[in-house]
């Protein structure tokens, strides 16, 4: 059979950040968009990713492996563990103030990260994905909030 147009096959990395709920709302297109502005960064067991205190620069994306939040010093007390499709560190996307907690890889781990210079560069850009990906974190900031105020297990 004459095929006109060859298969193309997604990437991995794609199909993964296709199913993750920060991106729910981005098409194909543009999810291979923001990739272009994601930088993959590898962690071994035990490495710490960023301390309680540091100056927050960027969002985290868990593509593989699993990340441990927790307060710097006391890793046997979790706050969250975070699998793959989970994110972290989203409110140094909105401002410049000191990380809250420790993050940790927990194994072996891929990590997308989303840096605010980058992330204002897509706003630049392509102002209608940021605007989705900004929606979404909203969405997830109100959940956390509700869920504090409820008295019920923050959801990461």
């Amino acid at each position: 059979m004459l095929k006109l147009f060859p298969d193309r096959a997604v990437p991995k990395r794609l199909r993964d950040l296709n199913k993750m709920g920060l991106l729910a709302d981005l098409t194909r297109r543009e999810i291979r968009v923001v990739d272009g502005f994601m930088h993959e960064r590898k962690y071994l067991r035990d490495e710490v990713i960023f301390d309680e205190g540091e100056q927050g620069e960027a969002l985290y994306l868990v593509l593989e492996g699993q990340v441990l939040i927790c307060r710097q010093g006391q890793s046997e007390q979790q706050i969250a563990t975070l699998d793959a499709g989970q994110f972290f560190g989203e409110l140094a996307l909105l401002d410049d103030a000191p990380r809250s907690a420790q993050a940790r890889a927990a194994d072996d781990c891929t990590l997308l990260v989303l840096f605010r210079g980058d992330f204002q560069g897509l706003m630049q850009s392509h102002g209608l994905i940021a605007s989705k990906i900004a929606m979404q974190l909203a969405r997830h900031l109100g959940a956390r909030l509700r869920a504090s105020t409820s008295g019920a297990a923050r959801p990461l």
